[in-house]
């Protein structure tokens, strides 16, 4: 894994370096290391589960449905209350307030009443003092209930078929698909299915919640939305949000799966704490998280396309079906994130896309790293490859003939204007660097004379928008306090899941201030001073969370400038702030002597920052707008080996190039997207999901039947390296965001395993091939293609 050198970090910074801008070594553009790191090395970085537990702490299980959809008549309540060592039981009756905790939608109770909706929805609540007990009497929960079971819906298709969807469906149109396909000289056709993914975050869902005086409650919470959280809580508890103070020092991990669905677990704990007047902690096993959350939404992919003689898309006409779940959650704004990533990387003139968000009685699906996106592009780049096939053609060439245009063919269905458009050169950076062409060439000849084990190679791109696709969304707040020795502390709205977005905050307050980072330390999210966050999600926590306290430290720069200039008798922009001093003229000041000189002036030293993206505004109901301040881009081609008679296969070599634009932490950004690549690859080949046809299960809720990748399934050879760029919009030190972007970047891993399984019937044949692709969606792509043969 290729790491860029200290040298070319330095350099890069300084070349593209704003006016006025620092550009010391103490500046931004470092890879310096996770502001946790020693503490998660030495096993000092506190999570949730770490605090030490006050005096009367109670431990909450949940009781789940064991039925998929039925009428829930009685709940056994005095018979769970005699359970030896339970302490109290918590039903809807017992919510104070509004029992529901919907992220959009008010369809999700936090505890089922009247109705049971889906195969491990939570009913009711048991508190022992021993975690163990509450845990083994809430897993007999179908011993307490009485339920009538009533007919289930469990697959997207049926749904679908019923008209049964939690949102209306949507469309995004551009010109006449319909006549475009008709008129196309080619036609293609297919009905795909693509797999979910469980977030499978580290560090399962919990939240330990602790009585106040008055009507206080602290919530010690693992969420990626802690402002949401606040106002759930509230409701439940029929309090005001001052009431709430939501806390989140860090994350093992969310990636979507913590922005709305850590609700109903701090509702629960908080309810449970304010009845009690006791601290209480709900922590999930795995296989309760599982069974209670949902996860990325399985998709149907329909489409007919027409197309020329050279691969051109000249029409689409696509129908997507997703599994929303038994609520709406956030499946709308997956689905409109999917239909506006449909086009990924690709100028599509006529296009006619239909959403539908598919009622079942499953766990309703929510955020998770792409939120629709990759659901989205998966789609395009799938006909681009049976396009390469019916015209026998390189599947890179049908690519590069769609692509995205600079000065024309630049407009996408949505209406926005592509105007950074870097996929040309990325790409034939990536072509030349990889080797594209060579080793296409040295894969057809190994396939020639190799019958069982066949090689594949793809190179897929990726175009994609960043903002929250609603528009209110996009702001962030932060405070900076700078003390009289020179420290600095800074609390931001976002939340830290491991994706190093404190790092880079403290890197351009640092910046900023031209301090070194060591002197800046950025406490816990906490809505009590911070207030009315966004979540952390869409990929903005480092630009809506680094451009607020890039701003609060502007303002106090700026004061003390103001102030060294009275003093000193020199206009304020002859003070610069460089090497962790101020220089005043030819004057060098110690940067805590100037701190404590401007103390003693009464110059305040704190400061709050605030940041709303521009240029953003969206129509839902026609499906146009600007919905992203700027698109991200990148490219992978990724060669793998193919057993076509076990449907093993393994990754020989992954060669990446991604654009973070001007990165303010090289280090953490090629971590995030190497993590990406690994996890998308997951998705896409190993992770799949299934539930049990008749009672609706989930029947791989643990890692002993849901494999995630590990170590062992990296390539050998796996070179990531970032392009040099820096962003046309005024983002955070022109960076751009990583966090969601490179999870399209492993559809390369996808396609070609496809292409080995083509050499089967010598590219002849467009294998059927099913997401993910296990072993045995390889075999029944092999066997469909020597069957056509």
């Amino acid at each position: 894994m290729n790491q860029p050198t200290e040298a070319f970090l330095t350099g890069q910074s300084a070349s593209n370096a704003a006016p006025n801008a620092v550009t010391s070594p103490t500046a931004a553009g470092r890879p310096l290391p996770h502001e946790s790191a020693r503490l998660h090395v030495a096993g000092e970085a506190h999570y949730i589960d770490d605090l030490p537990e006050l005096a009367g702490t109670l431990h909450c299980a949940l009781g789940l449905s064991p039925v998929a959809h039925g009428r829930l008549l009685g709940i056994d309540v005095a018979a769970l209350k005699a359970e030896s060592g339970i302490a109290a039981v918590i039903t809807a009756a017992d919510i104070p307030g509004t029992n529901d905790c919907g992220a959009i939608v008010h369809d999700d109770p936090i505890l089922a009443q009247g109705t049971v909706h889906y195969l491990g929805q939570p009913v009711f609540a048991v508190l022992s003092a021993d975690r163990e007990t509450a845990r083994r009497v809430a897993a007999r929960a179908a011993s307490f209930l009485q339920i009538e079971p009533l007919p289930a819906v469990l697959t997207p298709e049926a749904a679908h078929a019923a008209g049964s969807y939690v949102v209306p469906p949507m469309r995004l149109q551009r010109g006449n698909a319909a006549d475009a396909v008709a008129q196309a000289p080619h036609r293609t056709s297919r009905t795909l299915k693509l797999g979910g993914q469980e977030q499978f975050y580290l560090e399962g869902q919990i939240s330990y919640a602790i009585p106040r005086e008055g009507r206080g409650m602290h919530v010690h919470c693992s969420t990626q939305h802690p402002s949401e959280m606040q106002h759930v809580v509230a409701h439940a508890l029929g309090v005001h949000a001052h009431d709430v103070l939501i806390e989140c020092r860090r994350m093992g991990g969310g990636f979507g799966g913590k922005e709305s669905q850590s609700a109903v677990f701090a509702c629960v704990a908080a309810v449970a704490a304010r009845r009690l007047g006791r601290p209480v902690k709900l922590r999930l096993d795995r296989d309760d998280d599982f069974l209670i959350t949902g996860r990325r939404h399985c998709f149907v992919h329909e489409w007919t396309v027409g197309h020329d003689d050279e691969g051109r898309v000249l029409g689409a006409q696509v129908e997507m079906v997703s599994r929303a779940g038994f609520s709406a959650d956030l499946s709308a704004p997956v689905m409109a994130r999917a239909l506006c990533h449909f086009d990924n990387a690709y100028w599509l003139p006529h296009v006619d896309v239909q959403g539908f968000c598919a009622r079942t009685n499953t766990q309703s699906n929510t955020a998770f790293r792409g939120f629709g996106g990759p659901q989205g592009a998966f789609a395009i780049e799938y006909i681009l490859d049976d396009i390469a096939r019916a015209l026998g053609r390189d599947a890179l060439d049908v690519r590069l003939a769609n692509l995205y245009g600079t000065t024309q063919h630049n407009t996408t269905p949505y209406g926005q204007v592509v105007e950074d458009n870097v996929l040309h050169p990325l790409i034939d950076q990536l072509v030349s660097e990889s080797a594209y062409r060579a080793r296409r060439e040295a894969a057809t000849a190994f396939n020639q004379n190799s019958p069982v084990l066949k090689k594949g190679l793809a190179l897929t791109p990726l175009k994609f928008g960043i903002s929250f696709n609603v528009v209110h969304l996009n702001q962030a707040g932060a405070l900076v306090h700078v003390y009289t020795d020179g420290s600095i502390l800074v609390n931001h709205g976002g939340t830290e899941m491991g994706q190093g977005l404190n790092t880079k905050v403290a890197q351009m307050v640092a910046h900023t201030l031209g301090v070194k980072p060591e002197r800046v330390r950025v406490t816990a999210t906490d809505t009590s001073k911070v207030v009315n966050t966004s979540a952390t999600a869409a990929s903005t926590g480092s630009d809506l969370n680094g451009k607020a306290a890039a701003d609060a430290a502007q303002q106090i720069r700026t004061r003390l400038a103001q102030h060294l200039s009275e003093r000193h008798g020199l206009p304020a922009d002859a003070v610069r702030f460089a090497d962790d001093q101020v220089h005043v003229g030819e004057l060098a000041l110690a940067f805590e002597d100037v701190v404590m000189g401007a103390y003693m002036a009464r110059v305040q030293l704190w400061s709050d920052g605030f940041y709303a993206t521009p240029k953003l505004h969206w129509n839902r109901e026609t499906m146009t707008g600007r919905p992203f301040y700027y698109f991200a881009y990148g490219a992978a081609v990724s060669e793998v080996l193919v057993d076509t008679l076990t449907g093993e296969w393994k990754l020989l070599q992954a060669d990446v190039l991604h654009d973070v634009g001007q990165s303010i932490n090289p280090a953490l950004d090629i971590g995030q997207v190497e993590g990406a690549f690994i996890q998308g690859m997951g998705w896409l080949t190993s992770e799949e999901l299934y539930w049990h046809p008749q009672s609706g299960k989930l029947m791989t809720h643990a890692p002993s039947t849901y494999k995630i990748p590990t170590a062992s399934d990296l390539p050998e050879a796996f070179n990531v390296k970032l392009f040099a760029n820096r962003n046309v919009e005024d983002s955070i030190h022109r960076s751009k965001a990583v966090g969601e972007p490179p999870l399209l970047l492993p559809l390369s891993v996808f396609f070609a395993i496809r292409d080995a399984v083509s050499a089967v019937g010598s590219h002849r044949v467009s294998p059927p091939l099913r997401a993910p692709a296990t072993p045995e969606a390889i075999l029944d792509a092999v066997d469909a293609v020597k069957a056509a043969l």
